[in-house]
């Protein structure tokens, strides 16, 4: 608790200093009343610098500065000295310098220890109250430091003197390399990012795409590895491999080319032949991965395939009211693939002089490619086929469009696989999920109706009563049965998080916190960090199974893990944090070896090894700069953006601007100076090193 008399600050103009006037810790702000008194008392000095909108600044002041008992072991060992950077630049510039040096990083809060000349010896970023993200504890620091300085002083202040020869000559010559290095050891670090890439590898299909043998599914979740390894590391093996996997599916016979969709699986390694039955969760995963690929590569065949895989969910898997059924049958009068295969008799007919070119495009033939029938597929890209035919793009593009209307009206009238109509909350969230990411990437507003429709479809249907955080499974004509499962309360978290950034309407955060909570308290299980898949109310169960592996869908371990580690960032819950972070540490040796198994989780590992981009933008048009950030390829990233000043969220505390538009970043518990465009964001995101 802040005490309430005021310190030293109380006089101070600077609101970052006025932010800590009534902090126990008796401040000084920088001058000759501090520096004199640290010379008298012979007491090393404590320098904290920061900014009024940094947020781990913020942290470290609630858990540590408004702190009585650590209070006082800073008023007993130091004299105590908090400074604004932005009054003093100068020194800050001097300090950051110095813990650069000590620790090979820096960043705001800016914490540095000073013999009482002022002479730099240890410091640090940001401590955590007690042992947690690889750092000692504030305390831990503090009295370390005092017990130090009390037995080794002379050591210590030689060890000052070196630093600030070192600050002198680095100050002269370039940045030498060999910097103290921090020396606490990391659980993770690029090498197991490396191990995980090359594993994948392995079993990558490298001429049709895809991994492994047939049959063969689509693990998106693997590719969208690939395609933050290529972030982060721009290794073009990576890209060409996420690429080649996406072109491959949407040219094969797994995909829809008429009406849209993705079957479940293919039986063999090209593609070519599916078990004809679509899913609403394969379609889903499909719009995720391809909204990565489209921000990475802006190619407009990704955009495409975006709209004809939501314009298939909403022609054919949606009800009324916004709800998604939940597969289309295989089969249809008893044969599978019945509806979708064509005779090459049955297109010339249709499609008339348009056929022989339709028809050599989608691999048709009088033998067919499958049990003598052909399941439409692309063998040559668009490009390389006009070219080759000597054709316009454009002249091509309409004949194509025109003759799949055609056979699509055509196909429409045969009889329908049939489909299953009842409403999974799971995967209804695994395509809300999608559906709001597509909206934010296309800044589509149609897709922004059709996801708070089926949010609120969810919301009417699926809950036991107002006052509860209980959901049901599923859904069938009104009538819900069976309590959630925890993938069912992970995805619809996790969507809430994706519909957040879609709106920034702060209600759909506090609908994912109060889930979240909920499902911390009725799933977890005691002994590890862990979930159920079942609530400890269900009793009807005679093992509480927890799942940890990606199968056709998410690992919902995984994906809870993915979000009390965004949700502990958002509401400054490092319990969370520690929680989501030991899930991963658990499963560090599978996900290493078997990353095709443990595809969540090895994107998890990034966020561990390279930081969460921790993104703030505040300002009267923070709307119109939020969404153009969605433009950009950021993968592990936390986007708030206070429209109108709200400080729900610690994150966003002291960030909020009437008249001017600010980007603020934070990253590994330090804050950057905030950015006035998204251009200037997006040049320090993609120069960083996020290996160093």
């Amino acid at each position: 608790m802040s005490q309430q008399i005021p310190n030293r600050l109380i006089k101070e103009t600077s609101p970052y200093l006025l932010q800590h006037a009534y902090n126990p810790v008796d401040w000084y702000a920088w001058g000759e009343e501090a520096l004199q008194k640290a010379k008298e008392s012979d007491k090393p000095i404590l320098v904290s610098i920061g900014y009024s909108a940094c947020h781990w600044c913020h942290v470290m002041e609630h858990e540590s500065f408004e702190n009585a008992a650590v209070a006082k072991i800073m008023n007993d060992h130091f004299v105590n000295i908090k400074i604004d950077r932005e009054e003093r630049p100068d020194l800050d510039a001097i300090y950051m310098d110095a813990v650069q040096a000590i620790s090979g990083s820096g960043g705001w809060p800016l914490n540095v220890f000073l013999t009482p000349d002022k002479k730099p010896f240890y410091g640090g970023t940001y401590f955590p109250p007690v042992n947690a993200f690889n750092r000692s504890s504030w305390t831990e620091v503090l009295h370390g430091v005092a017990q130090a300085w009390k037995d080794r002083k002379h050591e210590i202040e030689s060890q000052a003197e070196n630093l600030l020869a070192y600050l002198h000559k680095t100050n002269d010559l370039a940045q030498p390399k060999n910097i103290v290095p921090d020396q606490t050891e990391k659980v993770f670090d690029k090498s197991h990012c490396d191990t995980i890439f090359n594993n994948i590898m392995v079993s990558a299909d490298k001429e049709w795409g895809g991994f492994g043998r047939a049959p063969k599914f689509p693990q998106t979740f693997t590719i969208q590895y690939l395609l933050q390894y290529y972030h982060f590391t721009k290794n073009e093996t990576a890209l060409t491999q996420a690429i080649l996997s996406i072109d491959k599916m949407l040219q094969g016979g797994i995909y829809d080319h008429l009406a849209g969709g993705l079957a479940r699986y293919s039986t063999d390694a090209e593609w070519l032949a599916p078990h004809f039955e679509k899913m609403l969760y394969d379609n889903a995963l499909l719009v995720n991965v391809l909204c990565d690929a489209y921000q990475i590569t802006k190619s407009e065949r990704y955009r495409a395939a975006i709209e004809k895989t939501i314009s298939f969910v909403q022609q054919e898997l949606m009800n009324s009211q916004g709800g998604f059924y939940a597969a289309l049958d295989a089969d249809s009068e008893g044969e599978e693939g019945k509806y979708y295969v064509w005779q090459k008799q049955e297109i010339d007919n249709i499609l008339g002089e348009d056929a022989a070119i339709f028809c050599e495009y989608f691999d048709v033939s009088e033998e067919g490619n499958w049990e003598h029938k052909n399941i439409l597929r692309i063998l040559l890209p668009t490009e390389e086929f006009v070219k080759k035919h000597d054709l316009t793009v454009s002249a091509f593009n309409d004949l194509i469009e025109n003759s799949r209307q055609r056979l699509l009206e055509f196909r429409n009238t045969r009889v329908r696989p049939g489909l299953d109509d009842k409403i999974i909350l799971s995967w209804n969230a695994l395509m809300l999920h999608a559906i709001a990411k597509a909206a934010a990437v296309l800044q589509d507003e149609q897709y922004y109706i059709l996801a708070k429709n089926n949010y609120n479809f969810i919301i009417k249907n699926f809950k036991k009563d107002n006052d509860s955080f209980e959901l049901y499974h599923t859904c069938k004509n009104g009538i819900v049965k069976y309590p959630a499962f925890l993938d069912d309360y992970a995805y619809f978290i996790q969507a809430c998080i994706a519909l957040y950034e879609l709106t920034f309407d702060p209600a759909y955060l506090h609908t994912a916190h109060n889930y979240c909570n909920y499902v911390i308290e009725n799933f977890i299980d005691e002994e590890n960090a862990f979930f159920y898949f079942t609530n400890l109310h269900q009793t009807d169960v005679v093992i509480r199974k927890k799942e940890i592996y990606d199968g056709a869908m998410p690992s919902a371990n995984a994906i809870m893990a993915k979000n009390i580690q965004h949700l502990a960032l958002v509401y400054n819950n490092s319990e969370w944090g520690k929680q989501a972070e030991l899930m991963v540490k658990t499963l560090k040796e599978m996900v290493v070896k078997y990353p095709t198994s443990f595809g969540n989780w090895a994107m998890l590992i990034f966020g561990l090894v390279t930081s969460i981009n921790e993104i703030t933008v505040s300002g009267p048009d923070a709307g119109f700069w939020g969404k153009h950030i969605h433009k950009n390829y950021i993968p592990n990233k936390v986007l708030m953006c206070a429209v109108d000043g709200d400080n729900d969220f610690p994150i966003s505390t002291g960030k909020f601007s009437k008249s001017l538009t600010f980007i603020y970043l934070c990253k590994n518990y330090m804050c950057l100076a905030p950015f006035t465009s998204v251009e200037e964001l997006m040049k320090i995101i993609e120069k960083t090193d996020y290996f160093e």
